[in-house]
């Protein structure tokens, strides 16, 4: 079963323009400030085309990068290739230690993620928490797409915060809804993932990612055999080191 996610979900607020002109600005005035040393750290979800479409529209220079973990969806990766086509820019792309990655998978399996909350955070860690800081190194400030409504963990999301490395941590959709977002892909023709049609709000790794069903919460199929409280996987928890929207 599948759906048009633009269609089923685009409903802008009452304050969407106000919305939309305050992330518009935060992104110029960062861009502003901060020149190279200010990167978009992407995950490619809905969030983040925004968040992208918004750079290349008004012709920001900020870099724009994101991570391939080597267990993402053929959708996401084929996603990256089509963003560079559409707008004509080069996404820097951040892989693992493959060394690290080999001995971590020889040592518990491809499927260790599922045998404890500790073994997939330790995947998380090699996959991503790794490349992340090596995309942030040098940098002194950086975008992702949280919002406040993506989970309750993420509830008091603010606009501007500073990461466990004392960079600063834009999150200019902070305010944002759902509705909201998917109101400015339908307005704007912005590319997204085409898993987004097919019942995905949030999507990361392909084993750790599910489809959700009516009613469950937007991070659901995240890590959907843990408890609630432990889906994160360290990206966005200080003080470790910080990243995309995951």
């Amino acid at each position: 079963m599948s759906s048009h996610a633009p269609s089923l979900h685009a409903r802008p607020s009452d304050s969407y323009d106000t919305k939309l002109a305050h992330t518009t600005a935060v992104l110029t005035s960062a861009a502003a400030e901060h020149g190279a040393g200010l990167v978009q750290a992407t995950s490619l979800g809905a969030e983040d085309m925004v968040i992208t479409d918004l750079i290349a529209r008004w012709h920001l220079p900020i870099g724009i990068a994101t991570l391939d973990t080597g267990m993402l969806h053929a959708e996401t990766l084929a996603l990256l290739k089509h963003i560079e086509a559409h707008y004509g820019i080069q996404v820097q792309v951040m892989q693992p230690q493959q060394e690290a990655v080999l001995h971590f998978v020889d040592q518990n399996g491809d499927r260790a993620m599922f045998r404890s909350v500790a073994l997939r955070k330790a995947c998380c860690a090699l996959r991503k928490l790794e490349p992340l800081g090596r995309l942030l190194a040098g940098k002194t400030a950086w975008i992702t797409g949280l919002r406040r409504d993506q989970s309750d963990n993420r509830a008091a999301v603010p606009f501007s915060d500073r990461d466990g490395d004392g960079r600063l941590k834009l999150n200019p959709l902070a305010d944002w809804s759902w509705g909201d977002v998917w109101h400015y892909i339908a307005t704007n023709d912005v590319p997204y993932n085409p898993l987004h049609d097919r019942f995905y709000p949030s999507i990361g790794c392909a084993p750790c990612t599910r489809a959700i069903a009516l009613g469950e919460d937007f991070r659901a199929g995240r890590w959907w055999w843990e408890d609630e409280a432990a889906k994160e996987c360290g990206l966005h928890v200080k003080p470790s080191i910080e990243g995309v929207s995951a």
